[in-house]
């Protein structure tokens, strides 16, 4: 069988983590909630935020980037 123009989908099923931070970066965290409510005029929970922040944070990352291109080890 060929190989289709659309790859195989990735794992859609969310993975849920609890972490615990300081109360410098909960209020951080909030007040980033705060100014996202106030420059799109629309509320988003910290929990909500939270995954986009990871990820953009990771994306902008070069060195990890780079790792994960040359097949650094998986941490399972």
């Amino acid at each position: 069988m060929g190989n289709l123009k659309l790859g195989k989908l990735p794992n859609r099923i969310p993975a849920k983590i609890t972490i615990s931070v300081s109360a410098d970066l909960s209020q951080a965290l909030k007040d980033y909630a705060a100014l996202y409510r106030q420059t799109y005029g629309e509320s988003e929970s910290v929990a909500e935020l939270i995954p986009f922040m990871l990820a953009e944070f990771l994306e902008s990352d070069r060195t990890f980037s780079k790792a994960r291109k040359e097949g650094m080890p998986s941490a399972e």
